[in-house]
């Protein structure tokens, strides 16, 4: 795999007016100090905040200058994401952006923050797409992380890398941070956790390695946060476990192709890929590319067994006090107890004896 770079931008969201003209700006920023980056993921709701009034069409002219920004810098973008409105339906939807300035999918978040997010709909497919000769990566927005059942599938459908932006501006950031390393250990996927600040949130996006590690957590304060990695980490904590001593979780790591589309897959949340097994099980799913399920691979040995513990002799029981070598073993009434001469007692036996 060769190398990738992925930054997240946390900045100040305001809910009183748009924030693409400031989303554009720290765009220009983060690619003119950092500019080896490949993908940029910006927090939920970033463009217009949390209000459902901002609701709009897709495509619609906000979206045509997210794809101006990604072809003007080359980059992969997910600009957060946007309430859209379906005729009387509103959903909470982002977009996923190629170098190209192409639209090559959208997602609608599957379980929104009620009450928050009262009168928005659940969308019903998942989201993935291929980056060639880097990986398979899927997006999930804020509340969704919460469901296991939503990074299983990704997972299962080959995704190494959640992109996952995030607006939390509660008392739960704590406990989502902890969910963000849980999911990355027990899935063995990289998650980007992007959160905003103001009424995007309180910040502290995180990165988080298939170990459940959290490479990088940034403060409360904008942040231009970059990170570069060839993904191999995925791929190796897969094969032997995480941090090396769990059980295989995802045995279809080892059979990943580095050649594939940049074509975005959306599969239903009711209904799954063609297999003969549960896509609960780890490495049963065919990938997206229709090959067969990898086979659950046994777990590597390293090194040789070690050699089988020796057996200690029995240790000897101790004397009993008094007792010599040589002497009978039936214990004499008269030595069974005994007054050391500077006990206490010793001067109150002494005047007891005839």
């Amino acid at each position: 795999m060769t190398p990738f770079a992925i930054a997240g931008i946390q900045m100040h969201v305001s809910a009183q007016t748009e924030n693409v003209s400031a989303m554009g700006h720290r765009l220009d920023l983060l690619m003119a100090r950092f500019p080896w980056v490949q993908m940029v993921v910006f927090s939920e709701l970033a463009p217009f905040g949390p209000l459902p009034e901002n609701a709009q069409t897709f495509p619609n002219g906000t979206e045509h200058a997210f794809q101006e920004m990604a072809a003007r810098h080359g980059v992969w973008l997910v600009p957060g994401s946007m309430f859209e409105r379906v005729e009387e339906r509103i959903y909470n939807t982002a977009s996923v952006i190629d170098p190209a300035g192409q639209v090559v999918g959208r997602y609608r978040k599957m379980f929104p923050f009620r009450p928050y997010e009262a009168g928005v709909e659940a969308g019903s497919e998942f989201l993935v797409f291929d980056v060639p000769q880097v990986g398979r990566f899927g997006l999930s927005i804020c509340y969704d992380i919460w469901f296991p059942e939503t990074t299983r599938t990704l997972t299962s459908l080959g995704v190494e890398v959640l992109l996952h932006p995030v607006l939390t501006g509660t008392i739960e950031r704590d406990v989502e941070l902890t969910i963000a390393r849980a999911t990355g250990a027990m899935f063995q996927c990289f998650v980007i956790d992007i959160n905003g600040l103001g009424a995007g949130g309180n910040g502290r996006s995180c990165i988080v390695d298939p170990s459940g590690t959290a490479l990088y957590q940034a403060g409360e304060q904008e942040e231009l946060i970059h990170w570069r990695s060839t993904w191999t980490r995925c791929a190796a904590s897969a094969r032997p476990g995480c941090a090396a001593w769990a059980r295989p979780s995802r045995a279809s790591a080892t059979a990943r192709s580095t050649s594939r589309s940049t074509t975005a897959r959306a599969f239903p949340r009711t209904t799954w890929p063609r297999s003969g097994r549960s896509p609960c099980r780890s490495g049963a799913l065919a990938g997206v590319s229709g090959r067969p399920p990898a086979r659950v691979a046994s777990r590597p040995r390293f090194g040789r067994s070690p050699p089988p513990p020796t057996r200690r002799p029995p240790r000897p029981r101790a004397r009993r006090a008094g007792a010599w070598r040589g002497a009978s073993s039936a214990p004499d009434p008269a030595k069974s107890f005994a007054i050391l001469p500077t006990s206490p007692l010793a001067s109150v036996a002494s005047r007891s004896r005839p």
